[in-house]
């Protein structure tokens, strides 16, 4: 398949795929004796597998290392477990400082007067406290 076949096939565009490669997330396809890529269709399951990996949160970094727990026969399932588990509570933290954020935002918001001056707003003037915070 060319790039072009290939970043359809996978839903991705040609710009993902060449990302890839150049993180090495796809290996370097073969070309053809005009230098197009050519790929086969272990590269659109690659792709897949990238882009619902990077859907569930794991990084670039982290899927480079799932990707070589596939082919490593010393890797268990528990091994690719254990990274599953601390990607989720790695989530979940972020779920916490995400709604932390949420009820900062709502508290500032309700102590707002439409109609006052910039100077006297009570957000901006929040954000410039010395012991602001929102964890």
């Amino acid at each position: 398949m060319t790039i072009g076949k290939v970043a359809e096939t996978a839903g991705v565009n040609v710009q993902t795929v060449r990302f890839y490669e150049r993180k090495g997330l796809l290996p370097r396809p073969r070309r053809s004796s005009a230098g197009y890529r050519l790929y086969d269709a272990d590269s659109v399951e690659r792709i897949r597998f990238v882009r619902h990996a990077q859907e569930i949160g794991f990084s670039l970094r982290e899927i480079g290392e799932l990707l070589a727990l596939r082919i490593d026969s010393d890797t268990t399932c528990e091994d690719v477990r254990k990274r599953a588990e601390a990607k989720r509570i790695e989530v979940e933290d972020r779920i916490r400082k995400l709604e932390n954020m949420r009820d900062v935002l709502v508290k500032l918001a309700a102590h707002c007067e439409t109609g006052k001056a910039t100077s006297d707003c009570p957000i901006l003037e929040a954000l410039n406290e010395e012991q602001f915070s929102v964890e």
